[in-house]
């Protein structure tokens, strides 16, 4: 180290140009850095998703769950197995051990599942994908008092101009029913004209349909062949034939059914600002840069107003590069400050030259930070900025211990380049080690692994390397630069303004001094002379600082809150509630966010009113309502998430956009408690939260239960909450267990048997009367559009209907249900999560 500090000290051009190469590395490297909201996070889960429609969880865990559980359960490098049964769905997750292939283990984890032949027949093709968190970058909300479907094609239009713009690839519509042609068949129009039900979705499968007929091979050329006569629209189905008797005569699907063509019959609904309202969400995948993908949409949305129609308003809604560019801003303001600090404090006391270069190693660290992100394979996001923001009060003090050696050995020798060489060889020991001792501090963060560990190696990787170019630059530039100029005993200035700050530096030096001297060396002597009662001191310290965080007045945070721009309060009710006592819950959380915005915005006039020149703007700029989501919450993992969430009339989100944090006086967490406590409590709510911050880790407390017996799993929940409950602060409080609908169990009885009646008869016949069937699938445009065969909602629903319901035998006759079957009532489960399935490698 001593013979490169004389070289680099000596050949002060090599030293030029090392800083120049950190310097323009990172300037360069810095446009091609992707600026992200948060690191993207590999979750080494993979996920099977298979889509059970109109099945009870009980039925999914035993038809679908299981037998996925059982293939995948010898795949070599699978840690842990969790599956969910919900109502119509199946999703198992694998997670990997550490150092498993994900690409080999997903290849055999499609082939186990794909050998499966014993899956109910209703169930939809399994989607098998590693679990990848999806970024939303920016939402566009298209609001406005007009019907569904003219809400949802405006929606699909903004959706599929901004997907042409520039650098946007991922653009989704939400809050918006998916379409469904739906094929309404009364009970009287069958019996009318002699059809059954089976014979109805029959004749739609083979009426409706493109089919290749191969090719003809001719001298002009060759000829395809083909059936073409699929249908897509309502009109087109009606005219499908449904009988063609011998007279010429046909019946049309429209002379017996209803066709509509319209949407899926799900309770989903949002509104934005009181009107209905469906979102448009941008995706940032890959390596793309958020800030681009946002000014580009920012750009689109200026003149895109003007394009719509009347009464249709386009408003930007949650902003993801917000919190980003105010990082951003936090790193340079804090940086322009440190800068401004170090450069304050180090000129009073040492040369303006020497000063300016010792304050030069933050910025010059920084560019080799910057120069080396892209070769370590990371990004600028809220974590890496976080990390310069950490390291910025670190990186000055090896420069400043360098410094004050090469000064003073420069007024000793009174020849720079002795001065500079001898200085910075003197202290390079200590200074060395002090650095890498920092590095220490951090290298056991690579270590970490799994979720949390992707983070901290992210903040880990900034620090160390900013530590280590901030090593080189005062080892190796530093000295040089230093170095190079006249002898220091040339360099007083003897006149004009820097004879003057000499004299303000010679000052602070003499004072210090004196307080050297004086107070700090009689009272060293006073501490060593009585050194056991300093020793005593000290450990009073100690023991009065390990009180103070046992006593809880210290808090403690695993991960620190980020405030959010956004407050949400996220409402569950039980399963099964309808739609409308949901919104009753919606519109209660709307009045007390109609009364919080008055109060906020009351407070805000009256400290206008006591001098305030310019009034501020509302402190709650938009509300947003959604009835069967949560948007907030289901960002959209890509691996397995790829099912449509039917029957989440039970779920309801009311979200609030704050002005920005500089612009209020009022903090998101306080925001939120005030919001929670005008509201009050929520009748028949099963769980009601708000929800403040940008990103949290997990719940602060969560225990797992485990056993073979619901009954008591619920009673020792229930134990716990309320045993939670008592401590004060504890809010919030809820538990997974969701009881489920109520449900009807159908059994056979042995007389249907003599009918030749089977249970699947009467299942299969059941589903059809109140489900419905699905007779194809149609892909119109971008939507992959249901065809359901159903009869009309007036005319199954009931639990009486399903009495009084007729059931056909194999030779044509009908029945009634309760000659053949039997119906016991009880409830099931909303969900059924499995224990988990530990295995080790």
């Amino acid at each position: 180290m001593n013979r490169a500090i004389a070289w680099f000290a000596e050949n002060h051009v090599a030293a030029n140009l090392l800083m120049m190469l950190l310097v323009l590395g990172g300037l360069s490297s810095l446009p091609t850095i992707p600026q992200l909201a948060f690191p993207d996070i590999n979750t080494e889960t993979i996920t099977v998703s298979v889509e059970y429609r109109g099945a009870a969880p009980e039925e999914v865990e035993k038809g679908v769950c299981i037998r996925i559980e059982e293939e995948i359960d010898g795949v070599d490098g699978i840690e842990r197995i969790r599956s969910v049964a919900a109502e119509g769905a199946c999703t198992v997750s694998a997670e990997l051990l550490v150092d498993a292939d994900t690409s080999r283990v997903l290849d055999d984890v499609k082939n186990r599942v794909d050998a499966i032949t014993s899956f109910p027949d209703e169930t939809e093709q399994p989607i098998i994908a590693e679990l990848l968190v999806r970024r939303a970058a920016i939402d566009v909300a298209v609001s406005g008092d007009v019907d569904e479907r003219t809400l949802r094609v405006l929606g699909e239009r903004v959706r599929d101009e901004i997907s042409r713009l520039p650098g946007v690839t991922q653009v989704e519509l939400r809050s918006a029913r998916p379409y469904e042609i739906s094929i309404e068949v009364p009970e009287r129009g069958l019996r009318r004209h002699g059809l059954t039900f089976a014979q109805v979705v029959q004749a739609v499968r083979r009426s409706s349909l493109d089919l290749p007929g191969g090719s003809i091979k001719t001298e002009g050329g060759e000829i395809l062949l083909r059936s073409k006569g699929q249908a897509y629209r309502g009109a087109e189905f009606e005219d499908l034939v449904l009988i063609s008797r011998p007279d010429g005569t046909r019946v049309l699907l429209g002379d017996v059914a209803t066709v509509v063509d319209g949407f899926e019959e799900t309770d989903q609904r949002a509104s934005f600002d009181g009107q209905p309202a469906v979102l448009v969400r941008v995706y940032r995948t890959g390596e793309q840069d958020l800030i681009e993908i946002t000014d580009r949409v920012k750009a689109w949305l200026e003149d895109a107003q003007a394009r719509m129609p009347a009464g249709i308003s386009v408003t930007l809604w949650r902003d993801g590069s917000t919190m980003l560019r105010g990082r951003i801003d936090t790193l340079l303001r804090n940086g322009r400050s440190g800068f401004l600090l170090v450069f304050a404090v180090l000129a009073l006391f040492l040369r303006l030259r020497l000063a300016g270069w010792v304050s030069l190693g933050v910025p010059i660290a920084f560019c080799g930070g910057l120069f080396m992100l892209p070769v370590l394979g990371m990004t600028i996001n809220a974590i890496s900025l976080f990390a310069f923001i950490l390291v910025l009060g670190i990186l000055v003090d090896d420069a400043i211990v360098v410094g004050e050696s090469v000064y003073r050995r420069q007024q000793e020798t009174g020849d720079r380049l002795r001065g500079a060489i001898e200085g910075a060889q003197e202290v390079a020991l200590p200074v060395v080690f002090g650095v890498l001792t920092s590095i220490a501090t951090f290298v056991p963060m690579l270590l970490i692994p799994g979720f949390m560990g992707q983070i901290f190696e992210v903040m880990a990787t900034v620090v160390i390397a900013c530590l280590v170019f901030s090593l080189v630059e005062s080892q190796l530039v530093l000295p040089a630069h230093l170095a190079h100029g006249s002898d220091a005993s040339a360099d007083r200035p003897r006149s004009g303004i820097a004879a003057g700050w000499r004299r303000v530096q010679e000052r602070f030096a003499s004072g210090l001094e004196r307080f050297m001297e004086g107070r700090y060396r009689a009272f060293l002597l006073r501490a060593l002379a009585w050194r056991y009662l300093t020793v005593a001191c000290a450990v009073a310290g100690l023991l009065v600082t390990i009180g103070v965080i046992a006593s809880g007045r210290m808090h403690f945070s695993f991960f620190p809150p980020l405030e959010a721009d956004y407050v949400s309060g996220l409402v569950t009710m039980p399963l099964g509630t309808p739609a409308e006592g949901t919104e009753r819950a919606l519109r209660q959380l709307e009045r007390a966010a109609a009364q919080l915005r008055a109060e906020l915005d009351g407070a805000a006039a009256a400290e206008d009113g006591n001098g305030d020149a310019t009034p501020r703007q509302p402190v709650i700029r938009h509300v947003f309502a959604a009835v069967g989501e949560q948007p907030s919450t289901t960002g959209g993992p890509q691996g397995g998430s790829g099912l449509r969430q039917v029957g989440t009339a039970h779920l309801g989100e009311v979200t609030l956009e704050l002005v920005p944090g500089e612009e209020r006086d009022i903090s998101a967490p306080e925001v939120a408690a005030r919001w929670r406590e005008l509201t009050g409590p929520v009748a028949d709510a099963v769980e009601l939260s708000f929800a403040s911050d940008l990103f949290s880790a997990g719940d602060a407390i969560a225990i797992q239960l485990r056993g073979a017996n619901v009954a008591h799993l619920r009673e020792a929940a229930e134990r716990v909450k309320q045993r939670l409950a008592e401590y004060p602060g504890t809010r919030d409080i809820s538990d997974s267990f969701r009881a489920g609908k109520r449900e009807l169990e159908l059994a056979i009885l042995p007389s249907a048997e003599t009918l030749g009646l089977t249970l699947e008869d009467l299942a299969r016949q059941v589903r059809q009367a109140f489900y419905g069937e699905e007779a194809q699938r149609v892909q119109r445009g971008r939507d992959d559009i249901r065809v359901m065969v159903r009869y009309p909602a007036d005319e199954r629903r009931s639990l009486g209907d399903l009495e009084n319901m007729r059931i056909r035998t194999p030779d044509g006759s009908e029945v009634p249900f309760r000659a053949v079957a039997r119906a016991e009532l009880g409830r099931g489960y909303s969900t059924i999560r499995r224990t988990d399935r530990l295995r080790v490698v």
